[in-house]
């Protein structure tokens, strides 16, 4: 089974660009984008199962200038 989900993440304003390359370069990443509003980074995961988008977003969250994130994963 594959598991799609979108992560969102806040991050230190002058660092977004910066966690966008981090965050770009993990296993499972399709897709990430800059955006604008609540939220300052967008990450789109391909994985296996829960447990890999559990790590891939803890691993996400420990990257330098990361303030916090939201996992929202395909039903």
């Amino acid at each position: 089974m594959t598991l799609n989900a979108c992560i969102l993440i806040k991050t230190i304003p002058t660092q977004s660009d910066k966690v966008k390359d981090s965050a770009s370069k993990l296993a499972g990443v399709t897709k990430s984008f800059l955006s604008y509003g609540r939220y300052d980074l967008v990450v789109f995961v391909k994985s296996d199962d829960y447990a890999d988008i559990r790590q891939l977003t803890t691993t996400i969250n420990g990257l330098d200038g990361v303030r916090s994130t939201e996992t929202l994963v395909e039903a």
